[in-house]
């Protein structure tokens, strides 16, 4: 129990003492009540020993306050420069990305197209091809069925 404690325990003490009759006083065991107001004798010089101390270091306490107020502070302004430099390199990070993605796009749109007229080109060699050939099987129909030889000879010469 600290010395206020022990304030309180004695004032209820006394609060509570039987009252002597037509009386403002009380009856109070006189042990009791000297043994509490010893101790709080005892421990008063060194509360008040403290708070002299802590009254006397008030300013250490209070600029060591500070000191870590600023502390903080600064750890908090390079945490906000971090988290700012960092949303600004995704937001970097998501252009580039974007740009790449565009321009792989039109490279594939660009194969695409080029792919595209190669095999057009590719089918129209073939189907001239296959015309041809189409024309010779026809030609050769035609001698199995019976044409002459002067008239294949004759197509032959056009």
């Amino acid at each position: 129990m600290d010395s206020l404690e022990k304030l309180e325990a004695a004032i209820t003490m006394v609060n509570e003492a039987r009252a002597v009759p037509l009386s403002a006083s009380c009856v109070v065991h006189r042990g009791e009540l000297l043994t509490l107001l010893d101790e709080i004798k005892t421990a008063l010089p060194g509360d008040f020993s403290d708070a002299r101390n802590l009254l006397a270091h008030r300013e250490d306490i209070v600029e060591e306050g500070r000191q870590s107020a600023e502390k903080l502070i600064g750890h908090a302004r390079e945490e906000v420069s971090r988290m700012i430099e960092q949303t600004s390199i995704v937001a970097a990070a998501r252009e580039e990305s974007s740009r790449i993605l565009d321009e792989a796009h039109a490279q594939v749109e660009k194969e695409r197209s080029e792919l595209d007229a190669y095999i057009d080109s590719r089918l129209a060699t073939l189907e001239v091809i296959l015309n041809k050939t189409l024309d010779a099987v026809n030609r050769g129909r035609e001698r199995l069925a019976g044409a002459s030889d002067k008239d294949v000879l004759s197509q032959l010469a056009d």
